[in-house]
């Protein structure tokens, strides 16, 4: 899992039956000091985050699959969590 940033959403007019009622968003990967650090993402969102929100993101396929309750959905990227605090130790 990586924490991430929710940066936007996509609209689709047209959605596969398997991602009917997910909203799919933009989420750009955080580094330890909460900077952005990599390539923005398109996930599935499972816990309704939005815009501005701190995520947490799991980036597996087969994971994802098993989240969804279907081993053949193309979905790779999960909006698994948002996040509260990050809280750094010593």
């Amino acid at each position: 899992m990586v924490l991430a940033r929710v940066t936007g959403t996509v609209v689709s007019t047209m959605k596969l039956e398997v991602l009917e009622g997910y909203k799919i968003l933009i989420v750009q990967p955080l580094n330890d000091r909460l900077n952005p650090a990599g390539k923005s993402l398109l996930a599935i969102d499972t816990v309704q985050a939005g815009t501005g929100d701190t995520v947490l993101v799991l980036d597996e396929g087969n994971s994802a699959r098993m989240i969804l309750g279907n081993p053949t959905a193309p979905v790779r990227t999960l909006v698994v969590g948002i996040v509260d605090a990050v809280v750094k130790g010593n």
